[in-house]
């Protein structure tokens, strides 16, 4: 029997693609959707955006430990709402079934003023996803990224491309780090269901070793 599978998706940094990319992880994995935390735009947080990109009626998606106001970093932004995230509260939900877990900007961003998200993978036990996208020092990025997870030991399933392609970064990323290239996903004018549905369709899911 086939272990059920946790996915946690982090990026080299923010806005580099992690919501879209986890719609797609769903949608071609009919996989259920968590982000733990959410900051700022609650009327149009990630999970929304989720729920509204996928076409399957398999997936569930479920509701985020902490909802916070401001779009910042977490720890920042439950100061200003005057709360705190209790990192012991911060649990998975019961699911059978693959669970894909989006976090909040990358690896080094403060939950609160004693743990990281790096902290939260590793508590999660979940694999990692890493979102990489071409930009002036994204080489930088993504391979201090890499060298970090593989220093706490985290298991990593591969690095998804979003965006525009850069052969030249993506080949020496991919080279130097050893770790994985699982997809790419390009550019694209316009991002809906049609969109994620497309890619869904297209993503190698023997990659990942999880039946949807």
């Amino acid at each position: 029997m086939n272990k059920i599978k946790k996915y946690f998706v982090t990026g080299i940094g923010t806005g580099v693609g992690k919501t879209v990319i986890s719609a797609i992880l769903v949608e071609a994995l009919k996989a259920d959707y968590w982000k733990p935390i959410q900051a700022g735009d609650l009327e149009n947080s990630d999970t929304i955006k989720v729920k509204n990109l996928i076409s399957n009626n398999h997936s569930v998606i479920y509701p985020e430990s902490f909802r916070l106001t401001q779009p910042i970093s977490p720890h920042a932004a439950a100061e200003q709402d005057n709360t705190y995230i209790n990192f012991e509260k911060i649990i998975p939900p019961s699911h059978n079934n693959t669970l894909i877990i989006e976090g909040a900007g990358g690896l080094m961003v403060p939950i609160n003023n004693n743990f990281l998200m790096i902290d939260l993978i590793k508590k999660l036990k979940a694999e990692v996803i890493l979102v990489s996208r071409n930009y002036l020092g994204s080489i930088n990025h993504t391979l201090l990224t890499c060298e970090i997870l593989k220093s706490r030991k985290i298991p990593v399933a591969g690095i998804i491309f979003n965006g525009k392609p850069v052969n030249t970064s993506e080949e020496f990323i991919i080279k130097y780090s050893a770790m994985k290239c699982i997809y790419r996903v390009n550019q694209e004018p316009v991002i809906n269901k049609k969109f994620i549905k497309m890619y869904a369709e297209k993503f190698p899911i023997n990659q990942l070793n999880v039946k949807p």
